[in-house]
C-alpha cells in the first residue's frame, strides 16, 4: 500500500471471507432473475432492500457487516451515503486520462460481474473491509517530519467500497455473540458458551434425528441411535473442531497481565520471581517435551485453562470442550440467524446431511390397517384429549402400539418414539432458553433436566389420559401402570404440588416412550411441521417447570449440603429378593434408610429421609442452644479459636497439630490429629487426641476442644 494513497471506491482492500460466514453459503442468496421486482415507492424512507429480499433499518445497518453477494467480501457498513445512488458516475482511476470505462456504479456492476441492479435509486453504502490490518510493531511517525505539510491529508489510510443494498447480505451474528460462544466458563468473565451449547445440543440431535428418521424408514430406533451417535457423538464434533482450527480461537483461561506479552515481544518476567521457579525457557529445567511441530506434550492430563509453568507457548483444551464450542455456535447461529444460518454453520463444520426435510424421499410404511384394529382404539378420545385431527390414523395406531401386542401391517412405537423425543427436546429447550434469557447456564440445564424426562413426560400422559389407549398384551404391565396411575392421582390431589418427574413412584417407561412417539406421529402427519407438535404439546405440558417451582433431586440436594458442611457422605446398598435397600451414613453414623424394587428409587427415598432426619436433628439443636443460652447466659463455646485467643494471651506459643491417621474411602475420608501447646511455665502439656472426622478442620477442632477442658482442669 502506497503511503498516503487516497481512497478509491472499488480499488483498495478486499476483505477476506471470514471463517464464520454463513451468509455466503449456497441457499442464502436468491436468484435475481426470478424476484418479483416492485417499486421503489413501496419502500419505506429509512429502509434498505438487501439481497435476501429483506428490508433493513437503515439505523441498524450501521455498525454491522455485510457480505458482498457479487464477491463473497466482507464489509464493515461505515455509513449510508444518501447524496450517492448506483446511477452516479464512476470515479475514474487517479491519474487516468483515458477514455470512461464505466459510465455508473450499476455500469460497472453490469459489465465486471454481470449483475444488472434493480433498485438502482437506493442509496450506496460506504463500508471498508474488515481485514485492513494496522502494523503496530513499526514507528508510526518514521517519516513525520518529511510529510508535515501531508499530515492533514495522511490521517485516514482506510480504503472504501460503496456498495449497493441489493448486493449486500447482513451477517446475522454481531461479534459479541461469537465471542460468546468461544469462551468457556474457567475464564471466570461474565459469560460462557454454556447457555448457547445446551441450545446447540438440542437443535443439532434434533436435525440429525430427524435426517435419520426420514432417511431410513426401514430401520429400526437401535439402529438409528447408534447412527446418531456416530454423527454426533462428542469426539466426531472434535474432530471437525480441530479440522476447521477452532482450536486457536477458543479462549479457555482467564486473563493474567503477568502472562501476557505484545505480539512480536519476548515476555517480561517479574524480576522478583523466585528464582527456583521454573520457566519454559529454562534449559536446564524444561517444563514439558516438545516435538517436532512445536506442540507440547505433557505426562500428566491437565484440565481446561489449567497450565504447568509458562503458558505463553501452549494451552491445555479438553476434547469435550471443543465439541461443546461446536454445539454453542450452532445455537448462537440458531438464536441471531434462525435455523438456515444455524444449517449452514453445521455444513460448514462437516456435518453433511440434508437439511431439508421436503428434499428427503421419505417411503413411509404402509398404512393398511385391519379393521379390528380400528375399531379397538377410541380416535375421538385420543384426538380430543390431544385436540389434534388427525389425517392418517395408522400414524396414531403406531405411536400407542406396544411390542407385545403385535397386529399385522402395525409396527410398534419405538420408530415414532425415536424421533418424538428428539422433537421434544428441541421444542422444550428452545421455549426454556427464549423465556429465561437472563438465568445461569446451570439453572437453565436443571429446568431441562426436570422438563425434559420419561418420569415427567409419563406423569403428563397420565394426568391427559393418554395410558388408557395404550395397546398391549401383559398383564404385569398393567398391574404396573395402574400402580403408577393411583400415585399420580395422590400427587395432583396435592394443591400447588407438582413434582416433575421426582415422585416417589417409578413411572412404567412404556408410558413417557408413548408421549414422545405421539409427537412423532404429529410430526410426521403435519408435514414434518414442529410447529404443529408444539401446538399441540404445550398446553399438554402446562404446568411447566419455573425457576420458582424447579425441585432438586434429594440425592444431590443431601450431597450438597455435606459439601457446605465438610461432612462425610455414603450410601450402602443391598439386595434381597426383588427388594434393594439403602442405608447412608453421615460421618459414619447411620441417618436413614430405605427400600424399593428398584435400587435409585430406594437411594432417592433414603436421601429424602435423611434429609428429614437431618432437619429434625437442626431444629432440636438450636431448641437446645436457646435453653441451654437462657440458663448459662452466655456460657462459653470451645472451638479451635478459643484456644489460639488463650495462647496469646498467655503469651504461649501456638499449639502444635499432628496428622495421628487419615483412613477410609476416597469419598468418605476420615482424619484424626492431636495437639499440644507449650506453657512455657509448665512446659509441654500431654496429648490429646480428637475424634475421626470428614475433614482436617474439624479434626482439630475435636483435638483442640479435649485441650482446652484439659488446661482448664489444670488451672
Amino acid at each position: 500500500m502506497a503511503f498516503g494513497q487516497k481512497s478509491h471506491p472499488t480499488y483498495g482492500i478486499r476483505g477476506a471471507v471470514a471463517q464464520f460466514d454463513v451468509v455466503k453459503a449456497s441457499g442464502l442468496i436468491p436468484d435475481r432473475n426470478a424476484l418479483k421486482i416492485r417499486k421503489l415507492v413501496d419502500f419505506p424512507k429509512d429502509k434498505l432492500f438487501m439481497a435476501d429480499t429483506t428490508c433493513v433499518s437503515v439505523k441498524g445497518l450501521v455498525g454491522k457487516i455485510v457480505t458482498a453477494a457479487h464477491s463473497g467480501k466482507r464489509f464493515y457498513v461505515d455509513s449510508i451515503c444518501y447524496d450517492m445512488t448506483a446511477e452516479n458516475s464512476f470515479p475514474r482511476k487517479e491519474g487516468y486520462l483515458g477514455p470512461v470505462e464505466y459510465s455508473s456504479y450499476a455500469d460497472y456492476y453490469k459489465q465486471k460481474y454481470g449483475v444488472e441492479l434493480v433498485y438502482k435509486q437506493q442509496p450506496l453504502i460506504r463500508g471498508r473491509g474488515v481485514s485492513y490490518c494496522k502494523n503496530l510493531l513499526s514507528p508510526q511517525f518514521e517519516h513525520a517530519e518529511e510529510q508535515d505539510g501531508e499530515s492533514e491529508e495522511i490521517l485516514d489510510k482506510t480504503y472504501y467500497v460503496f456498495l449497493p443494498p441489493e448486493l449486500c447480505l447482513v451477517h446475522p451474528l454481531p461479534g459479541s455473540l461469537i465471542l460468546e460462544a468461544l469462551t468457556a466458563a474457567s475464564c471466570q468473565e461474565t459469560f460462557c458458551y454454556e447457555r448457547a451449547e445446551l441450545l446447540g445440543d438440542a437443535y443439532l440431535k434434533w436435525v440429525v434425528s430427524r435426517f435419520l428418521f426420514l432417511k431410513y424408514p426401514q430401520k429400526h430406533d437401535g439402529q438409528l441411535t447408534r447412527m446418531r451417535q456416530q454423527m454426533v457423538s462428542n469426539m466426531v464434533l472434535y474432530q471437525y473442531a480441530l479440522k476447521q482450527g477452532l482450536q486457536s480461537y477458543i479462549q479457555s483461561d482467564r486473563f493474567s497481565p503477568s502472562r501476557w506479552a505484545a505480539p512480536g515481544v519476548l515476555p517480561v518476567f517479574d524480576e522478583y520471581t523466585n528464582d527456583g521457579e521454573s520457566s519454559l525457557f529454562d534449559e536446564d529445567n524444561p517444563v514439558g517435551k516438545m516435538d517436532r511441530t512445536g506442540d507440547v506434550y505433557e505426562d500428566d492430563e491437565l484440565e481446561d485453562g489449567e497450565l504447568e509453568g509458562d503458558s505463553s507457548s501452549y494451552r491445555v483444551l479438553s476434547s469435550k470442550t471443543l465439541a461443546d464450542v461446536v454445539e454453542a455456535l450452532i445455537g448462537v447461529y440458531y438464536v441471531e440467524g434462525g435455523k438456515n444460518a444455524a444449517n449452514h454453520l453445521m455444513n460448514w463444520i462437516g456435518i453433511e446431511i440434508e437439511l431439508d426435510p421436503d428434499g428427503l424421499e421419505c417411503i413411509l410404511k404402509p398404512s393398511s390397517v385391519p379393521e379390528s384394529v380400528l375399531r379397538s382404539v377410541n380416535f375421538d378420545a385420543l384426538e380430543g384429549a390431544l385436540n389434534f385431527k388427525f389425517n392418517d390414523r395408522f400414524f396414531l395406531i403406531e405411536a400407542i402400539s406396544h411390542a407385545s401386542r403385535p397386529s399385522a401391517g402395525v409396527s410398534c412405537y419405538q420408530w415414532l418414539e425415536f424421533v418424538g423425543d428428539a422433537v421434544l427436546d428441541h421444542l422444550i429447550t428452545r421455549h426454556l432458553f427464549f423465556t429465561y434469557t437472563n438465568l445461569p447456564p446451570g439453572r437453565l440445564t436443571d429446568l431441562r433436566a426436570a422438563a425434559v424426562n420419561n418420569e415427567n413426560f409419563a406423569r403428563v400422559a397420565v394426568k391427559h389420559n393418554l395410558h388408557v389407549h395404550l395397546r398391549h398384551g401383559l398383564s404385569a404391565l398393567e398391574k404396573q401402570i395402574n400402580d403408577f396411575v393411583k400415585e399420580v392421582g395422590n400427587e395432583l390431589s396435592k394443591p400447588g404440588f407438582n413434582s416433575f418427574g421426582l415422585g416417589d413412584c417409578k413411572a412404567p417407561k412404556v408410558l413417557g416412550d408413548i408421549f414422545e412417539s405421539i409427537a412423532g406421529a404429529i410430526f410426521l402427519d403435519s408435514g414434518h411441521n414442529t410447529a404443529a407438535v408444539w401446538k399441540v404439546f404445550q398446553p399438554l405440558l402446562q404446568p411447566m417447570v419455573t425457576p420458582e417451582t424447579l425441585p432438586m433431586h434429594p440425592v444431590r440436594e443431601l450431597q450438597e449440603r455435606c459439601q457446605q458442611q465438610a461432612e462425610g457422605l455414603e450410601y450402602k446398598a443391598t439386595r434381597s429378593g426383588n427388594v434393594a435397600t439403602v442405608k447412608v451414613f453421615i460421618d459414619g453414623i447411620q441417618m436413614a434408610i430405605a427400600q424399593n424394587p428398584q435400587k435409585k428409587m430406594a437411594q432417592k427415598l433414603a436421601a429424602r429421609n435423611a434429609l428429614a432426619a437431618l432437619k429434625d436433628k437442626e431444629t432440636a439443636e438450636t431448641k437446645g442452644k436457646e435453653e441451654n443460652g437462657k440458663k448459662k447466659k452466655g456460657s462459653q463455646t470451645f472451638t479451635r479459636q478459643t484456644l489460639d485467643d488463650i495462647c496469646l494471651r498467655k503469651n504461649w506459643p501456638m499449639p502444635s497439630y499432628r496428622c495421628v491417621n487419615e483412613g477410609g474411602p476416597a469419598h468418605a475420608k476420615k482424619f484424626t490429629f492431636a495437639v499440644h501447646v507449650n506453657t512455657s511455665d509448665g512446659g509441654w502439656t500431654d496429648e490429646c487426641v480428637g475424634e475421626p472426622m470428614p475433614s482436617v478442620k474439624k479434626a482439630k477442632d475435636s483435638a483442640a476442644v479435649l485441650l482446652l477442658e484439659l488446661i482448664l482442669m489444670m488451672a
